[in-house]
């Protein structure tokens, strides 16, 4: 006796209790192998962690979850920069929304040399994609979190014995009409800084390390502005938002600073500079 293929009730496309448009609605953090480019080696296989979104219209009850993973797998590890549109169109389609969203956020590694030894290993960085498809608008942010060393220019001209310094992170998030590397932002934020921090030094790297960054004193609001300064100087940036944050040695607190471009007029009484 053959058996019927019995049809399931679609809920998800059934009318909600109440009719209200959502903006987004998805996955979130969803683990899944990638491959992104890198500038020494071609490609680099990392990790990332992706939210997918889509509006749903208000006459949708739900949106159908598992087609987000469907076109993630259609794509395998070939997610980078150059086919993110061709993701968020598939999302579009497959879902019949108006709008598609993808952010993946992974490690990304770099052979790096200590400054003295000469000796390699690994760094790693915390790179970012946040894209979005509005009909056949799209938008698309470029953006790492950059490990650094910041010495303190007050403490250097107060104290008679040395100053006090400390890793911070520098956040840099770009808009390009021109493809940028993740390595150019690295370097960015690197040179900004007081000094980079390595992930392996020996005793004649540290002390290069430690002198450099004692002729090299920086607040986090110079690493904001000499960031935004090479950022303005970089053909094809339209927008950018750059992000300093220290985690003080002496402090019981962060210190923190934030750029972002275009400027906004903070004289005027209507504007705020409280980040919301």
């Amino acid at each position: 006796m053959k058996s019927r293929k019995q049809k399931l009730p679609d809920i998800q496309s059934s009318p909600p209790e109440q009719e209200l448009p959502i903006e987004k609605v998805g996955i979130k953090n969803l683990r899944y192998p990638i491959r992104v480019l890198d500038r020494s080696k071609g490609y680099q296989h990392t990790v990332g962690e992706f939210n997918l979104y889509v509006d749903l219209p208000a006459h949708f009850k739900g949106t159908h979850m598992s087609r987000f993973i469907e076109v993630l797998n259609e794509f395998r590890d070939e997610v980078h920069v150059k086919n993110i549109s061709q993701i968020l169109k598939k999302l579009k389609k497959r879902l019949n929304a108006r709008s598609a969203h993808l952010e993946v956020f992974f490690p990304y590694f770099i052979e790096k040399k200590a400054p003295v030894s000469g000796i390699s290993s690994l760094m790693e960085y915390q790179a970012f994609m946040l894209a979005s498809l509005l009909e056949s608008e799209e938008d698309l942010i470029l953006g790492v979190k950059v490990p650094v060393m910041t010495l303190c220019p007050c403490s250097k001209s107060i104290s008679q014995y040395g100053a006090h310094n400390q890793r911070g992170i520098v956040t840099i998030a770009v808009r390009s009409r021109k493809f940028i590397w993740l390595e150019e932002l690295i370097e960015i934020a690197e040179e900004s800084a007081s000094s980079p921090v390595y992930p392996l030094l020996k005793r004649p790297d540290e002390k290069f390390v430690t002198e450099r960054a004692y002729e090299n004193p920086k607040f986090v609001e110079d690493v904001v502005r000499d960031v935004s300064n090479r950022l303005l100087s970089r053909e094809g940036i339209y927008w950018f938002q750059v992000e300093a944050e220290n985690m003080e040695s002496i402090h019981g607190h962060n210190a923190y600073a934030c750029i972002c471009y275009p400027f906004k007029n903070y004289s005027s009484s209507s504007e705020s500079s409280i980040s919301k």
